[in-house]
């Protein structure tokens, strides 16, 4: 898929969150890469670059303080190449696209990764 068309459907995945959290997502920038760097596999405590599908990096909002402000923007990076890896078709890209903005937003918000694949399990069971 071109980097457009990925890019695109990323802000769709954005705008689809509803308007709730569209509203409270304050200083956050969110970034399409091709791949995760080395530093940021070393960040995660992963070893292979396509195990990465997104990264949230920054002060999850229930982090920050009064004294939180005139900092640089929290960063989602998305990351096209693994995403693209793990699915078959376009239709497949766009859905795992929104998975994985959703999850990156939810660290921004606060919740963990112990607590967010709690949640992603239950959903998935549900599926079946």
């Amino acid at each position: 898929m071109d980097r457009a068309k990925f890019e695109t459907l990323v802000v769709e995945a954005i705008d689809n969150l509803p308007l709730e959290f569209r509203n409270k997502l304050e200083n956050v920038d969110v970034i399409v890469d091709d791949w995760p760097t080395s530093r940021q596999l070393k960040e995660v405590k992963l070893s292979h670059r396509s195990q990465l599908l997104g990264l949230y990096q920054g002060v999850p909002q229930t982090e920050r303080g009064r004294g939180y402000g005139l900092v640089p923007p929290d960063k989602i990076s998305i990351f096209q190449k693994p995403i693209e890896g793990q699915c078959h078709s376009n239709e497949e890209i766009g859905v795992k696209i929104t998975e994985v903005v959703c999850h990156e937003i939810a660290h921004h918000f606060g919740i963990d990764e112990k607590t967010l694949r709690s949640i992603e399990n239950k959903k998935y069971r549900k599926r079946i």
